[in-house]
């Protein structure tokens, strides 16, 4: 009896394992799946972090929060977060012009964007039910705008231009009291409260991540990508130990309930393909290395997110990276199977700066003329030999190879 008891219990718990945690597996439907491999044809993107921040020309968000690696330049915590999350009462970007963005994209030869309709600073770039700051809340006064709600006229330009569209959005809200509650201190990135003692307060978070998704999923027609943010926010099998660091001094799990948001997500989108990044599973459709060129092939969708600059946000002196090493790494990422989503920051008035935009006309033009090796394409081994890139077209009967030249180099290969 006693053997037969903890047979039982053994079956039962291994039943219990496999059904607690279906999400941690790969996702399986035949409609998602043929989905992403259209996305795969589409090979390079255009992604925008824009918002309030871009008045400071500083990085989006991050600076408001209280981890000892973030710089300030010596100004007081508190005032400084006080001082930021007042950049909504100044925000009116009059020069914002969505149809030149879509226009210029679509010169670059991009097929799909993602923009930041919130990033961790909680404020929203559209009009939201559910919360006062955004561009359309009153104390803004772009709220005055015949348009204020820019997200709308961003996804309407880019669809207007036949590009897929794709809304980031941050799970974590550093401007909710429900997760950055006013009664404590903020000493890290996650909820500054303990869920297990204030678990309504956590609900209650909950259910404005959902509805905000809600917003963003069913008010703006047919939606190709949900670019979710903020990995600390989380179930807690999809922690590693590198993502458990994430958590900080107090190791909260933060689940806001992926399975009742995909569901949510896909209710007028069946195939709509969701990024909930880093977290793995069933939610995370394809992945996404953040500025940096995998070595290699990766047995899964992937897409290298890579700023244009040094930083992904608006700053005045930043840095561009030159046509020719744009164009090298759009190359070797697509070589090597990924798509390359490129981010350009606005300024504060929404203009993308000038040095950018010539940028994305010369990658156009080198596409206009090669692009038939980069769109549609598949790997081809050995992948990269060299300064050699191989592709091939998706039905595998046609072969390129692609040179990636040096300034003042014109050598010509004659056997490969």
């Amino acid at each position: 009896m006693k053997k037969s008891l903890l047979l039982l219990l053994s079956i039962l718990s291994i039943n219990f394992v496999a059904i607690a945690q279906p999400d941690a597996q790969p996702e399986t439907d035949p409609v998602i799946l043929n989905r992403i491999d259209q996305w795969q044809d589409l090979k390079f993107g255009f992604m925008v972090h824009w918002g309030m921040y871009a008045q400071w020309g500083v990085v989006e968000s991050w600076s408001i929060c209280n981890e000892p690696w973030i710089n300030r330049d010596g100004a007081d915590y508190y005032e400084y977060k006080q001082q930021y999350q007042a950049l909504n009462k100044t925000f009116n970007p009059t020069k914002f012009d969505a149809t030149q963005w879509a226009a210029a994209a679509k010169e670059a030869g991009m097929k799909y964007m993602v923009f930041t309709t919130k990033h961790h600073d909680g404020f929203c770039m559209f009009d939201s039910r559910y919360t006062d700051y955004s561009v359309a809340g009153p104390d803004c006064p772009y709220h005055t705008a015949p348009q204020p709600d820019i997200t709308r006229a961003i996804v309407d330009a880019f669809r207007a231009q036949g590009m897929w569209i794709g809304l980031y959005f941050s799970k974590p809200d550093w401007h909710c009291d429900d997760y950055w509650a006013h009664e404590w201190a903020t000493p890290d990135r996650n909820v500054n409260y303990d869920i297990n003692t204030y678990p309504d307060r956590w609900e209650k978070y909950k259910t404005f991540t959902y509805h905000q998704i809600q917003e963003l999923t069913h008010n703006y027609g047919n939606i190709d990508i949900l670019w979710l943010d903020g990995g600390w926010v989380r179930p807690e099998w999809s922690l590693t130990d590198e993502t458990r660091e994430w958590l900080g001094c107090y190791q909260r799990i933060q689940d806001v309930d992926m399975p009742r948001i995909a569901a949510m997500a896909r209710e007028h989108n069946p195939d709509l393909i969701i990024v909930d990044r880093s977290v793995g599973g069933k939610y995370e459709n394809y992945r996404t290395p953040e500025q940096q060129v995998p070595d290699t092939l990766l047995p899964y969708p992937w897409e290298t997110c890579m700023s244009m600059g040094y930083s992904w946000s608006y700053v005045a002196t930043d840095e561009y990276k030159s046509t020719r090493k744009l164009i090298h790494t759009l190359v070797d990422i697509v070589a090597k199977g990924g798509n390359f989503l490129l981010n350009v920051g606005p300024d504060a008035d929404g203009q993308l700066p000038e040095v950018a935009l010539q940028r994305m006309k010369e990658m156009g033009q080198w596409l206009d003329k090669y692009g038939y090796a980069i769109y549609g394409t598949r790997p081809l081994y050995p992948y990269a030999e060299g300064n050699v890139r191989y592709t091939q077209s998706k039905d595998g009967k046609k072969k390129y190879a692609i040179i990636l030249q040096d300034d003042g180099e014109f050598a010509v290969v004659k056997k490969l």
